[in-house]
């Protein structure tokens, strides 16, 4: 039976079962849960602590965050980090409970990007740094490993989340190489104690459904266990029918089962296993053939396993010895037309740090190992292995009730790229209403092969790396938050500068041979600046959320050697959400996305593209533990095939047959389904 076939007879079942059961009316609380065990003596301390040297705030801000790794609450701290909270998750959750894609895309400041329109493949960009530098963790380790396939992205449910944190600009400070960019964080929900879950239907217009599930329970007074599970499929679509896939077919299971254990005398330990398998098709369909008279079948089987670990103990009342690791093994199997590439991924992380705390100071310091490979079998010239042993420290420093700094570094000893230092400072100022914020930061990365140009493609065309140096960024920020009563408005001005960024280079004819392209770097700066605007208000049961995003960039192009903006990063982009919700009965909403012209590169058919609005409209209606949902997105049916084909007259150098994404590509779509909670 395939997956396909499992999904359709569980929700027939499901349905027929909801029917004939007792609807219980017992009302699912949502709460917001951000700590993982190496938190709470942190948490602790800091309820206590800035309790007594700040002035109440709105419940909104009260939250504490693992991300600055010293477990403060969002409003005091130094550095800026961004919520998704766990109300949020649950209203994208029914969007899209594929994949996370959606959750992070209509944040402000952040686009997800996809890199191959064949696969679907997509990366996250903050601030419109590249995708390759945004560091994605699960609850603070790198489970998908250090530098995340782009295909990460869209296979990681959203089904057990309790928040998201988001921190733009470098974090290499504290997360190495990896964060040049920024972090996402994903925070994983927590067993209470009494036995909860829920499981979730989802069937779309375009043949796709979902079945997913999360439980967790209490198993001893001492140890407690959550497992999340998703039965995924999608089939393939020609929405043009031109004969080549718009949207990528898959099959996919993923599992992942999560540890909780306290001690008697104060230690913590959480424990996580992973294990993801999907089978992936794009390309053309059987029988249609490419402008050549050729086809050209695109697959993709994956196999990710990983495991991660957190182990703290408090001591000395003041003090929290933290060890934590991770591991991570990804095996793809690509089929590029006739080409067959078969490779792996694998990473892995031991940390070891103690924090501390005092009157007006909390510190953190310690030591890690970061390890990243690739191994080809089909292209060994391209294997790599690096390893990255690190030294980190931060303090934050409270010098009023008002004003605050967080310094840290971080020095790394790179195999291949030698030793790297990695500063950032954060100031707070926080009088009454108000929250300033100002940051400094520098970075690295470290090349690899796969940079968002070569994705759609394959490592067929590219010619072996050499003298290729290492990516270096500068970046900065200053926001200003305002808050009072239910209304939240917030100004971010960003700069980042960029030396060294790696690009494609298409290869002169001569010397071609059977290669097309080669990355190089850039020998000018790259150049990002902007500016974010955030208004939030929320009356009785409606809140309105509106987010502006101008970006002014510029880098040189290696054809022209001359100074031009980055390709796919609109300069104009702004939302709008306005949601009605009572918790348990129902909720209704409006969103409306709007993204502006952006320069092409590599299209035939046009230079820049057109502007474009995104419309959906969300219902629920909850009867006791059970909500059925209805979602439609896209609801002026905006694909960009209607504007140009897809397809290229003939292939690319690089190996590709297609232009990039630069708008929508699934058309009007709606989702529906049915959630059943369980628990109280």
């Amino acid at each position: 039976m395939t997956i396909k076939q499992v999904l359709n007879a569980s929700f027939s079942l499901s349905i027929s079962a909801l029917f004939c059961a007792t609807v219980s009316a017992t009302n699912i609380d949502e709460t917001i849960q951000t700590n993982t065990p190496e938190q709470t003596h942190a948490d602790e301390h800091h309820d206590e602590h800035h309790d007594e040297h700040h002035h109440e705030e709105d419940s909104i801000e009260k939250i504490q965050v693992r991300a600055n790794r010293l477990g403060r609450i969002v409003s005091h701290s130094p550095t800026r980090i961004e919520i998704i909270n766990g109300e949020e998750i649950q209203e994208k959750a029914l969007m899209r409970p594929g994949n996370i894609s959606m959750l992070v895309a209509e944040t402000g400041g952040v686009r997800v990007q996809t890199t191959s329109p064949a696969m679907g493949n997509a990366n996250i960009r903050l601030q419109s740094m590249y995708g390759r530098y945004t560091q994605l963790l699960s609850d603070g380790l790198p489970l998908y490993g250090g530098q995340t396939p782009s295909i990460g992205l869209m296979q990681i449910p959203p089904t057990d989340l309790a928040t998201v944190e988001i921190i733009k600009g470098s974090a290499s400070s504290m997360y190495g190489g990896s964060a040049l960019g920024g972090v996402i964080n994903l925070i994983s929900r927590q067993p209470k104690d009494e036995f909860e879950g829920e499981v979730l239907l989802n069937l779309t217009s375009k043949q796709g459904q979902d079945l997913t599930a999360y439980f967790a329970s209490p198993l001893t007074d001492s140890i407690s266990a959550s497992v999340t599970a998703g039965v995924h499929h999608q089939q393939t679509q020609d929405l043009d029918k031109d004969g080549w896939i718009d949207i990528a077919g898959y099959e996919r299971v993923v599992a992942r089962p999560r540890f909780y254990w306290s001690g008697d005398n104060g230690e913590n330990l959480y424990l996580t296993i992973g294990t993801m398998y999907e089978d992936r098709t794009g390309g053309t369909l059987p029988g249609q053939l490419l402008p050549d008279g050729t086809s050209y079948e695109q697959l993709l089987q994956t196999q990710r396993n990983d495991v991660g670990f957190v182990f703290d103990k408090a001591f000395m009342d003041n003090y929290t010895f933290s060890l934590r690791g991770s591991a991570m093994r990804q095996d793809d199997d690509h089929s590029y037309g006739t080409t067959i590439e078969i490779d792996s991924h694998q990473s892995s992380l031991i940390e070891a740090s103690v924090s501390g705390y005092s009157d007006n100071i909390d510190w953190v310091i310690g030591t890690a190992i970061q390890s990243d490979s690739f191994t080809s079998e089909t292209f060994s010239e391209f294997d790599y292995q690096y390893d990255v042993p690190g030294i980190f420290a931060k303090v934050d420093y409270a010098l009023t009730d008002e004003i605050s700094s967080s310094v840290s570094a971080r020095r790394d000893w790179h195999s291949e790229y030698g030793n790297q230092l990695s500063p950032r400072i954060s100031l707070l100022y926080h009088p009454e209403n108000w929250s300033i914020r100002g940051a400094f930061g520098k970075g690295f990365f470290a090349p690899t092969p796969f940079i968002e140009d070569i994705d759609a493609a394959g490592l067929s065309k590219l010619e072996p790396l050499t003298n290729v140096e290492e990516e270096r960024a500068t970046t900065a920020a200053i926001d200003a938050t305002y808050i009072v009563g239910s209304l939240e408005t917030g100004l971010t001005l960003f700069e980042s500068n960029i030396e060294k960024a790696t690009e494609l280079q298409t290869l002169p004819p001569a010397l071609t041979s059977d290669k097309g392209v080669r990355i190089v770097n850039s020998p000018a700066e790259t150049t990002i600046k902007g500016s974010e605007l955030l208004v939030r208000y929320r009356w009785h049961d409606v809140k309105f959320t509106g987010s502006y995003l101008y970006t002014d960039t510029s880098k040189l192009d290696l054809t022209s050697i001359e100074q031009r903006p980055i390709a796919l990063t609109p300069e104009h982009s702004a939302g709008a959400i306005i949601m009605w919700e009572q918790h348990g009965k129902g909720l209704l909403g409006f969103e409306a996305y709007y993204t502006g012209t952006q320069l092409l590169e590599n299209n035939p058919y046009r230079s820049k593209s057109k502007a474009y609005w995104h419309l959906g409209l969300l219902g629920q209606i909850t009867l006791g533990n059970v909500s059925w949902f209805i979602n439609a997105e896209n609801l002026l049916n905006v694909r960009q095939t209607k504007i140009d084909p897809l397809v290229l007259p003939a292939q690319a150098p690089s190996g590709v047959w297609t232009t990039d994404i630069w708008s929508r590509n699934d058309g009007f779509t709606v989702n529906a389904g049915v959630r059943v909670q369980f628990g109280h």
